[in-house]
């Protein structure tokens, strides 16, 4: 039953931590399997992205990764595929039914609003604390989500990645009204980490 489901993983989250969200996640050999050889589009939420119409284009990868709540505001610029969610909050069921992903990779060192149904939902993968801190200590703050993802598909022998929407807070993000001082993240860090990753990188480029 789904309630006695969801009191046994409360449970044994709260008793074995990490431990027990590693026994449920896809491990690290097989996320890179999915990924060999394929054409990804990394789709972030900025503003911006409204703008432009790079809707066919994304759809046009092998897979389309978009990033916590997925906003899509109109086909024509952000295109209508979503095949794997890496988020850092709580998604709701109405958006996991709506985006309806294939993986759903859960970004973030903290565990708290990881919950049943978003383990469930579909495949999961759990990504590596140890990363997120080298990250951490590299930009001198805790990393947004997509700058998770990106230094989480470089390590794999994807063939190209296209990143779309990101512009690293200057026209703010599609998720909320904050602004960049309002959030824990150097935005200015993690363009420059960008920037380097595409000029040694051949298989990175963004789209602006």
């Amino acid at each position: 039953m789904t309630w006695l489901s969801q009191i046994i993983f409360s449970c044994r989250k709260a008793l074995q931590g990490d431990q027990y969200l590693a026994h449920l996640s896809l491990s690290e050999d097989a996320l890179h399997a999915l990924l060999e050889g394929k054409t990804v589009a990394i789709v972030g939420n900025a503003r911006s992205l409204e703008t432009q119409n790079y809707g066919a284009e994304i759809d046009a990868h092998d897979i389309v990764i978009r990033l916590n709540n997925a906003p899509i505001i109109a086909a024509d610029s952000h295109g209508r595929r979503t095949d794997w969610m890496a988020v850092a909050k709580h998604i709701s069921k109405q958006t996991l039914q709506t985006r309806n992903p294939d993986l759903l990779l859960w970004m973030p060192a903290h565990r708290k609003r990881l919950d049943w149904r978003m383990v469930n939902y579909s495949k999961f993968y759990l990504n590596s604390p140890e990363r997120n801190d080298e990250l951490k200590a590299k930009l001198g703050a805790s990393s947004s989500v997509g700058c998770k993802t990106i230094d989480l598909i470089r390590r794999t022998n994807a063939a190209k990645v296209t990143l779309y929407g990101f512009d690293f807070f200057a026209s703010l993000s599609l998720s909320g009204n904050r602004t960049a001082d309002q959030v824990p993240h150097n935005f200015s860090a993690e363009k420059e980490m960008v920037e380097n990753l595409i000029a040694r990188d051949t298989r990175f480029s963004l789209r602006t």
